[in-house]
């Protein structure tokens, strides 16, 4: 009877810890650049910075 609730409130928790891990594995730029170039756009760690329809976005590396 009390197994139910356990593997609920597990599988929640599971669940809740994959989705902060998901959330603090990408980045946020706080400004989106204009660029014409790749070189016009800044570098993150683990992240590199790309020119895309005239606006910088962060490409993660392999």
């Amino acid at each position: 009877m009390v197994e139910t609730p356990k593997f609920v409130y597990n599988l929640i928790l599971l669940i809740y810890i994959f989705l902060f891990i998901i959330i603090c594995d990408s980045t946020y730029l706080p400004t989106t650049r204009i660029c014409i170039t790749d070189k016009d756009c800044p570098s993150v760690k683990n992240y590199i910075g790309r020119c895309r329809k005239g606006y910088c976005q962060a490409s993660k590396l392999r």
